[in-house]
């Protein structure tokens, strides 16, 4: 499963997600949006939000950091993980 996250460089949320992923192991791409419309409207097209971190695990919209640990709070997210490296 591939981890898609659309950041900018100064968003303290995004750098937050991607500890909260190192943390877990889980590789991810970054998509910095900061300097590039095409990708932000992508991340927007894709999510239907504006803001950042939109984190997505193969197809499915996680949401933002808040979803992220929420997620993984709730066991969700450990369970996603390991069920998509068996």
């Amino acid at each position: 499963m591939s981890i898609t996250i659309y950041t900018t460089p100064t968003c303290p949320y995004c750098t937050a997600a991607k500890i909260l992923l190192r943390n877990k192991q889980a590789g991810f791409t970054e998509v910095d949006v900061s300097t590039r419309p095409d990708l932000r409207e992508e991340m927007m097209s894709r999510s239907g939000r504006r803001t950042v971190p939109q984190i997505f695990m193969g197809a499915t919209h996680v949401g933002g950091y808040d979803d992220l640990v929420a997620l993984d709070e709730a066991g969700g997210l450990d369970a996603l993980l390991q069920e998509h490296r068996a």
